[in-house]
């Protein structure tokens, strides 16, 4: 097979191989894509929860995108866990630098399992500063709750704060529906004076560890491959289905999707 694309990941590290650098980079692989990877911490966890956090200094973490970057350079990049607010502000110089343009973020904010993975001061920062500089932010239902500052009932709501998030700055959003007590999953992406809404049957199930990391890193690589950025999370949400669909069922709690899964695309890629 041909390596389509190259994607840089910042992202943290999952001991579980669920979620995280693992889940980012076995999708990354399993879509055809050449997978790079600065890690922001190292976390001890299973499917049951998270046991422990030990961050990375910005200092390496620094050092990991740039020389990376300046060796083999992304055709995009996808950050997941951001530990503090020293790291997200020490990302966004390191951005400015390489000058990547594609950017997806997935602002992980809450283990599976309830886990707090970002403290007050970097939900400001993100807010304020990094929303502002990438290409697209995938929030979940309770992530984009944090993010407003509202809570989100319907899938109106989730029209209505995604327009938030665009007012303050975010470029596109995609709000993720999975949490909405519905038979029907809706994803929804907005792009300033646009809406769209992608309808899915929700596949009931536990092994759904990693899927928002699985996700973003689907997006980052159709993307990369020149794929327009509402086809690239079209046939991302496709593919996280079908390795939900085709879960392992490993692990007593939450266990991981199954990256290694494929499915027809009947239409042609714009």
């Amino acid at each position: 097979m041909r390596i389509k694309s190259k994607v840089l990941i910042i992202a943290g590290s999952d001991s579980s191989g669920g979620a995280g650098i693992q889940a980012d980079i076995k999708t990354v692989t399993s879509l055809g894509s050449y997978a790079m990877t600065a890690i922001t911490a190292v976390t001890s966890q299973n499917s049951t929860g998270v046991k422990s956090i030990f961050p990375v200094s910005p200092s390496e973490i620094t050092k990991q995108i740039e020389f990376t970057s300046k060796d083999i350079r992304p055709d995009a990049i996808k950050i997941g866990m951001l530990s503090n607010a020293k790291v997200i502000n020490t990302i966004l110089r390191s951005l400015k630098k390489i000058k990547v343009k594609k950017i997806i973020l997935d602002p992980v904010m809450v283990a599976k399992g309830g886990a707090r993975l970002i403290d007050k001061k970097s939900i400001k920062v993100l807010k304020n500063k990094l929303i502002k500089e990438v290409t697209l932010i995938t929030p979940n239902i309770p992530e984009a709750q944090i993010l407003i500052n509202q809570k989100i009932n319907s899938k109106n709501d989730m029209i209505k704060a995604g327009k938030k998030l665009i007012k303050k700055g975010a470029k596109n959003v995609l709000i993720k529906g999975g949490h909405l007590k519905l038979e029907t999953a809706y994803d929804i992406l907005l792009q300033k004076n646009k809406i769209f809404i992608f309808k899915n049957r929700k596949i009931k199930s536990k092994y759904t560890h990693g899927t928002g990391c699985t996700l973003s890193s689907a997006i980052a690589t159709y993307y990369s491959c020149g794929k327009s950025l509402k086809k690239s999370c079209e046939i991302a949400i496709k593919y996280v289905n079908q390795a939900i669909a085709n879960a392992p069922k490993y692990g007593k709690g939450h266990g991981p999707i199954n990256h290694l899964n494929s499915f027809n695309i009947n239409k042609k890629f714009k």
